[in-house]
């Protein structure tokens, strides 16, 4: 059985920023986040995501592959700044947008990404903006466009978009959601390559029931329920995360985040061993399709 690894995509967030619901040591340090990079490329991954909103995680990705003459070796997909649109600045939206992407290229030390988002997700939806990233491609600065999405209309539509070349969504085994929709086909269809990120929902997946905190209280019992389903088939709440998204044909790549060297070892291993879990997949995909928007998105939660 073929290793996995090509589609992972180690995430840089955790890098930039304290994050993450069962983060407990904050953001790890400089010296750290080069170790996890360093680790992460020697042991197969290629590809990175970042962010310009993701604090000092693009500086620090940019000084780990200068540092090991990565720059043609690597792919890099970032996200434009989020909101950095407004309607009083009239029309001067490529100069904006491209000021930004340099100031980005500047902190990755490179000429160009292989992919540049939206952050803000209503952004795809105006032709004007979307055409301005066309431009930063037609002009080499930029190898592919795309947006990061946090809903499933917004992300049929930019299935259906013709510029558009990658799709970033939400999808876990809590968050099925797109399942109901038609993106996948469209965006197989369309050519669209799509990274699925959210796996371990920022962390809850492996949050202890002890640890939840009291708004959780309806996360508890799938969590709950998720380990009675695991345990028939042997696999950790790791595996069974990683792999829900891995096993999945309709998904191109898997960013995931980590926020420690042991935890990146786990995720590759997961990869690397790729084991059979087909029917603990299809029991899954049953028994959480409908899981309420309060506990699958991190922009609801109580802080």
């Amino acid at each position: 059985m073929a290793t996995m690894l090509n589609k992972l995509v180690l995430g840089t967030v955790q890098f930039g920023l304290d994050y993450g619901i069962n983060n407990a040591t904050g953001k790890p340090s400089r010296e750290k986040s080069l170790e996890m990079l360093d680790f992460a490329y020697e042991n197969g991954i290629k590809i990175f995501d970042t962010a310009y909103n993701y604090g000092t995680a693009e500086e620090i990705l940019g000084e780990f592959l200068e540092s090991r003459k990565l720059e043609d070796k690597t792919q890099i997909i970032t996200k434009l700044k989020a909101n950095i649109i407004s309607e009083s600045e009239g029309n001067n939206w490529y100069d904006i947008i491209r000021t930004n992407l340099e100031d980005t290229l500047k902190k990755l030390r490179r000429n160009y990404v292989d992919g540049y988002l939206f952050h803000t997700p209503a952004y795809v939806r105006d032709n004007a903006l979307v055409d301005c990233l066309q431009k930063l491609k037609e002009q080499g600065l930029v190898k592919n466009i795309g947006v990061s999405v946090y809903e499933e209309d917004d992300a049929v539509y930019a299935a259906g978009l013709k510029q558009i070349d990658y799709i970033q969504v939400p999808y876990s085994i809590f968050d099925q959601r797109l399942d109901k929709t038609n993106f996948f086909q469209l965006a197989k269809k369309n050519n669209k390559k799509v990274f699925v990120r959210s796996a371990f929902l920022q962390g809850l997946i492996f949050m202890p029931e002890e640890k939840i905190p009291p708004h959780f209280e309806k996360a508890k019992q799938y969590l709950r329920n998720l380990d009675i389903i695991i345990k028939k088939y042997n696999l950790s709440r790791q595996q069974a995360a990683l792999l829900f998204s891995l096993k999945n044909e309709n998904i191109d790549y898997v960013v995931f985040g980590v926020d420690n060297l042991k935890h990146l070892e786990e995720n590759i291993n997961v990869a690397k061993q790729n084991v059979d879990c087909e029917e603990c997949i299809k029991e899954l995909k049953k028994e959480f399709i409908n899981i309420e928007k309060s506990i699958i998105m991190p922009s609801l939660w109580k802080k």
